[in-house]
């Protein structure tokens, strides 16, 4: 943030070292008391204040005050006040869906308010002249930092001084090679000290620092966008509709019908009508599908940020990996030493032992002791590497002088003994070991005693030393299961595209010519075509990486993004489906969707399975719910337009919706489907699940008038006799339950069919689930409690008429299966 008289950089114009606001730049005792009070009061410090999740307040608002709790929740009260508790079941499902929604977006939030883009807590400051470790979050504008070996860079600025400073900037850039920074340099914030060390005036801070304005757009809230829950909104707002309308027609009907018997049975059975209409528990079921998936997923070190991105996975079509920390593991590794001529390899071997068997040993001398054990040698002198001469060397007993730096520095060396037609074919072994993306340094040997860091005038050139980075041993079988699954790889670098294609070649990509993104063009079109063809980029930058996103999202792709730095940290946020490393930044970690906590990169598999799985599932019991909601707008409509009372109360639907709907609902969501993703999800669901409802709609109405000519009380008797009296919570004479329980027996009949359909293809698990909800409906029936709770009672004729209705109604919903390809299809696979 920039006030006015503040500014960020040298000064000019003042003959005090002072901005005209007052703060010094050059002032070697930092900044005084008064000066940070007065920046702190203006805001100048480095914390960021914009919200990036909704309040609790306002969760809960978001998850109680929704259109499908209004309407479960008009309809449980006005049941309440007739005092007929029983008929009133159907109102956990709104506490338990609500509490659900509240759980998982509460959790979300604190992920999202833990966002921290530095790692480091504290910062070293000079203030009044002295060092103080302060709280990052209280650095403040044009504060003098104090930069030492692991700490992180906490805010932009220039440096002041620089003793070998050498940040280590992939976060940014995606490159890991240290990066010097001299008296001058402007450094940001991100970054982390790797050598050396440094004082610098921090002149961008908060949300002006650049890793911040990065991670701004990421902070933001959003919800990953889900085809299941995008479908059952439309579905809500369809069936919205359809209540404003047969509301007023239940409610009229029934007035017309049992208007003689009292309001209260004019409520209930309107009620009943319209709770018919709601898919009370299709969110609930979907939101426990997502959450047992996240957990499941949590099992295998897969933690789940938004539960949508489940589902997301399983649709996506296009991963575009970041080749740092996904492909590979982000350190290097020594592969061989190539001896050169006149060289002995033993003692090669045993050079690299000694020169790695340092204390302050860097990344590529790390990497050779792993592999390669110290010799003993006895170590006379250091002379240690430094990025700007790009080189170290070692003085040992009895020994010769080792030297390890870049061919091109150590070839370059004045006076060079070697021939140069040596040097041509050694530079050109460089260059062909450098083309098939390692990293290539050259040992060479003097017999000269270094005191200084200057290279010897004897230096001969004795082997070279090929690393490269660690590819993931799961990344090749993991690309390979995408491959067959069909989905395209697009590997995305900050690294040189050489390096970029090689790595991708170690894991079995079809590379083709990698391509610099520096040769790129803007265009979003021209940018469509060369995604379309090529699979590797290299030194692309973060804003390039999202508009890699942005340009296959506009061709019609479902895309996943892979990374682990800040510069991964926007094409994650705009990705259909963020994946991050566990060992990733902390900002890239936030705003993805899906943490690989151990940083397997095979663990993707698991999600995608998981992803069908809920897909798969959640489309089967969306055809259940749905069914009900058909079945109860032809029986509204039927019942009016024949003048007859609406065939249930609401705990009649309460119970077929338990054992036909809830309950195996539950179990089938949770069970295997290895369904590839299939879309039209709302249209398959729409054609089987509306004409089969309606099947049931006409058997129940059916049903319900054979049973009222035949059983129960005569019509002149309905209003005397079926009238619920003063003081009482239900209808004492059975008979006038006899009607009802009829329409029941038909109804469950058709939606166990319904059930047994999509349940397909039948294991043993659905046989015995189906069985146990059988049992459970019959035993509402023959348990004197449950037919007195339930106001069941079927004499066996009865039974056996309504049961050859129900009978009449599954044969035509297994035509109307049979007739659906699209979702004969869907539904008819192996699990």
């Amino acid at each position: 943030m920039t006030t006015d008289g503040a500014t960020h950089g040298p000064t000019h114009g003042t003959t005090d070292g002072r901005t005209p606001g007052g703060a010094t730049l050059t002032r070697p005792e930092g900044l005084t008391g008064a000066e940070v009070a007065e920046r702190v009061s203006r805001g100048a410090v480095n914390e960021l204040t914009e919200r990036t999740s909704r309040s609790i307040g306002e969760i809960v608002r978001a998850n109680v005050l929704t259109r499908f709790n209004a309407i479960l929740g008009a309809l449980f009260v006005l049941v309440m006040v007739t005092g007929s508790f029983a008929d009133g079941l159907f109102g956990i499902v709104l506490v338990v869906n609500s509490a659900i929604g509240i759980v998982q977006e509460y959790l979300a939030k604190r992920k999202l308010d833990r966002l921290a883009l530095l790692n480091a807590p504290t910062t070293r400051v000079v203030r009044d002249g002295e060092v103080r470790v302060v709280p990052t979050t209280e650095v403040v504008q044009d504060d003098l930092i104090e930069l030492r070996t692991g700490d992180e860079v906490p805010a932009d600025g220039t440096l002041l001084a620089s003793a070998g400073l050498e940040l280590n900037e992939a976060n940014l850039t995606g490159e890991s090679d240290p990066v010097p920074h001299g008296e001058g340099d402007d450094i940001m914030s991100g970054t982390s000290v790797v050598a050396g060390s440094g004082r610098y005036h921090a002149s961008q801070v908060g949300a002006d620092a650049y890793v911040n304005r990065i991670a701004a757009d990421a902070r933001k809230f959003t919800r990953t966008r889900s085809e299941i829950q995008d479908s059952i909104h439309t579905l809500l707002t369809y069936i919205t509709w359809v209540i404003v309308g047969a509301l007023p027609i239940a409610i009229w009907s029934q007035w017309r019908t049992v208007g003689d018997q009292g309001w209260r049975e004019v409520v209930l059975r309107s009620a009943a009508g319209v709770v018919g209409l709601v898919p009370e528990g299709l969110v609930l079921l979907t939101s426990v599908a997502f959450l047992l998936s996240a957990v499941q997923l949590t099992r295998r070190n897969v933690l789940v940020q938004q539960l949508p991105a489940v589902e997301g996975l399983a649709r996506v079509d296009v991963v575009c990996l970041d080749k740092t920390g996904t492909l590979t593991a982000g350190e290097i590794a020594f592969e061989d030493a190539h001896t050169l001529d006149g060289q002995d390899a033993d003692e090669i071997r045993c050079a690299l032992g000694a020169l790695a068997d340092d204390p302050n040993a860097n990344g590529t001398l790390t990497a050779v002791a792993a592999v390669i054990e110290a010799p003993g040698w006895e170590r006379t002198q250091t002379i240690p590497f430094n990025s700007s001469r790009k080189w170290s060397a070692a003085c040992f007993a009895e020994r010769s002088t080792w030297v390890l730096g870049a061919p091109e520095v150590l070839l370059a060396a004045d006076p060079q003994p070697s021939p140069p037609e040596v040097l041509e074919t050694i530079r050109a072994r460089v260059a062909a070991l450098a083309d098939s993306g390692r990293r290539v340094v050259l040992l060479a040997r003097s017999e000269a005693h270094l005191t200084e860091a200057t290279l010897p005038a004897d230096i001969t050139p004795a082997a070279l030393v090929t690393l490269t980075e660690q590819v993931r041993p799961d990344a090749k079988a993991t690309l390979d299961y995408f491959a067959e699954q069909g989905v395209a790889i697009k590997v995305i670098s900050g690294d040189n595209p050489v390096t970029v294609a090689a790595v991708a070649r170690t894991v079995g990509l079809d590379v083709g010519d990698p391509v610099d993104a520096r040769t790129l063009p803007d265009d979003e079109d021209a940018l469509r075509e060369v995604l379309a063809t090529h699979t590797v980029f290299g030194r692309v930058t973060p804003e390039q990486k999202r508009a890699f996103v942005h340009a296959l999202q506009a061709d019609g792709h479902v895309v996943a993004m892979t990374g682990d730095g800040v510069n991964d940290a926007l094409a994650l946020k705009d990705a259909d489906i963020g994946v991050a490393m566990g060992n990733g930044a902390q900002a890239t970690k936030a705003v993805a969707e899906l943490v690989l906590l151990d940083g397997r990169f095979s663990h993707l598999p698991d999600v995608l399975a998981e992803g069908r799985r809920v897909i798969g599932n959640v489309e089967r019991v969306a055809n259940l719910f749905l069914a009900k909601n058909a079945m109860s707008l032809v029986a509204i409509l039927a019942a009016a337009l024949i003048a007859v009372p609406f065939p249930f109360l609401p705990r009649h639907l309460t119970l077929v919706s338990a054992v036909t709907i809830g309950i195996p609902a539950f179990f089938l969501a949770l069970g295997p489907n290895k369904r590839r993703y299939l879309s039209g999800f709302l249209g398959r669901i729409l054609r089987f699940a509306v004409p089969s409802g309606a099947v049931a709609g006409v058997a129940v109405i059916t049903s319900y008038l054979l049973a009222g000519s035949s059983y129960g009380v005569p019509p002149d008797e309905f209003s005397t006799r079926c009238a619920v009296e003063t003081g009482a919570k239900t209808v004492a004479d059975v008979e006038c339950w006899q009607p009802g329980s009829g329409a029941t027996i038909t109804l469950l009949t058709v939606f166990f069919w319904i059930l047994v359909v999509l349940a397909r293809p039948f294991r043993l698990w659905k046989a015995v689930l189906v069985a146990a909800m059988v049992g459970l409906a019959v035993t509402a029936f023959v348990w004197p409690f449950a037919a007195t709770f339930f106001n069941l009672d079927a004499p066996l004729p009865l039974v056996w008429q309504s049961l050859a209705v129900g009978a009449v109604g599954a044969g035509l919903v297994e035509v109307i299966y049979r007739l659906s390809p699209s979702v004969r299809q869907a539904h008819h696979m192996r699990d």
